[in-house]
């Protein structure tokens, strides 16, 4: 899945099984790899899906949206991340950041154009939702 223009993200529990369900990712080279995907104890209609995206030097997403709430922890490199109404920041191995389920998250990239970033992201959003929504 690397190096594409659409990925398939989004992920489903049916039947205790872990399934890939078909969702467009407009993103620029960017690599998107599902790890885990479950439903939420005590909270009908919720589920929690995790995985990690691999930015190339230089690489970068279009504007979208997650309906989730997105927890993400830099492992590898640095990233810029920013969100409509907030300031951009740069992370690096360690530090995190969020993103609301009415967030539009307008930059999204890898900070270096000589070496890959990695990170985990963890959301907690309805179940069967698609992971990410191009916005316009």
């Amino acid at each position: 899945m690397k190096n594409t223009a659409a990925l398939v993200l989004s992920l489903a529990l049916a039947g205790g099984t872990l399934l890939a369900q078909n969702a467009t990712v407009h993103s620029v080279d960017a690599a998107a790899h599902p790890l885990f995907s479950k439903d939420l104890i005590g909270l009908p209609g919720k589920e929690v899906s995790m995985l990690t995206v691999e930015y190339p030097p230089g690489a970068k997403d279009p504007v979208h949206m997650h309906h989730a709430q997105a927890f993400l922890y830099v492992l590898e490199g640095s990233i810029v991340m920013q969100v409509k109404g907030g300031q951009p920041v740069t992370l690096v191995p360690g530090q995190t950041f969020y993103e609301g389920p009415d967030d539009v998250h307008i930059v999204g990239r890898n900070a270096s154009s000589t070496v890959p970033a990695k990170f985990l992201v963890v959301f907690v959003k309805d179940k069967g939702a698609p992971i990410l929504t191009p916005v316009n």
